[in-house]
């Protein structure tokens, strides 16, 4: 009788605890969703409304202005189209310098991956800085072009220690003993019984290294100066933080107080639309890499 009133009253205990728990999370996931909420929510509201700050909850005069208007903006569209293409590109040349690096750097029987492991590790704490690599781009002839955005960080070393781990520890050796046994070579094993294997991995680089390009615009403005080469996030950029105006198809008149008011409300609501456009990409894929890309924090936190 008396252990069955302590197992009901641990028992209480941790549904109080649960409760507890319970809301502290719920309040966070409401600050840290809140905000983009709001930036839903005001993307199709009446832009004068948004302005004068009666959007809170709900939207306030359901619209698509804001949506139109960015679609109308050639600037936009070309940018949300380079975007894609830099991503697209620049994560192929990822996956195809850091899977091989990381395979050969994970082999026992590889006499010279301590030194190169190590030289790579030293990269991650020693940089050349941002004027020498310039010029590196500009010798190179890479300026105003999109192998600038590409081909300097083709290889991300953190990256490149997870993947290795994840080949220490899920492609043993006796399989490539076992291989070799039946006249599979280096190169035949890696590309008929390591590449099928390391689906998981693969998920991981690609999500890794392309939410990195499709939200990178830094190097962008460095080596990028030809407007119709500019990523989205330039552009995006260029709205929010520089507050450039983007052109809409309504004429401003100073004999139209608020006809000028309405499209100043309406270049804000177009923020708001660029800022939901530019997520979307990472919004669809993340939910079919979810389960790797935990795996693939464990991989990285728990060896290196």
């Amino acid at each position: 009788m008396e252990s069955t009133h302590k197992h009901l009253r641990r028992a209480r205990g941790d549904v109080i605890y649960d409760t507890v728990i319970f809301i502290i999370l719920t309040f966070l996931f409401l600050i840290v969703a809140y905000p983009l909420y709001f930036v839903i929510i005001s993307s199709i509201s009446d832009p004068i409304e948004v302005s004068a700050g009666k959007v809170v909850l709900t939207p306030v005069g359901f619209t698509w202005d804001g949506y139109k208007e960015v679609f109308k903006t050639k600037t936009v569209v070309r940018g949300f189209l380079n975007s894609l293409i830099i991503t697209l590109l620049g994560t192929s040349i990822n996956l195809l310098v850091t899977i091989p690096t990381s395979y050969a750097l994970s082999r026992p029987d590889f006499t010279l991956k301590r030194p190169i492991t190590l030289f790579y590790i030293l990269t991650m704490f020693v940089g050349g800085g941002m004027m020498p690599t310039y010029v590196v781009v500009r010798n190179t002839g890479l300026l105003n072009t999109w192998w600038a955005l590409v081909l300097p960080g083709c290889l991300g070393v953190y990256n490149m220690i997870v993947a290795r781990t994840f080949f220490k520890t899920n492609i043993p050796l006796e399989l490539m003993e076992a291989a070799k046994l039946d006249g599979c070579g280096n190169t035949k094993f890696f590309i008929y019984v390591v590449l099928p294997l390391s689906g998981a991995i693969t998920a991981i680089l690609c999500l890794y290294y392309g939410v990195g390009h499709w939200n990178s615009y830094f190097s962008a403005l460095i080596y990028i100066q030809k407007r119709e080469l500019w990523p989205l996030q330039l552009e995006l950029r260029n709205i929010l933080v520089l507050n450039t105006s983007v052109q809409t198809r309504q004429v401003m008149t100073e004999a139209e107080l608020l006809e000028k008011k309405r499209l100043d409300a309406l270049k804000e609501m177009m923020k708001y639309s660029l800022i939901i456009i530019s997520s979307i990409p990472v919004l669809v894929i993340y939910p079919f890499v979810q389960k790797h890309f935990v795996k693939g924090v464990m991989i990285g936190s728990v060896k290196g």
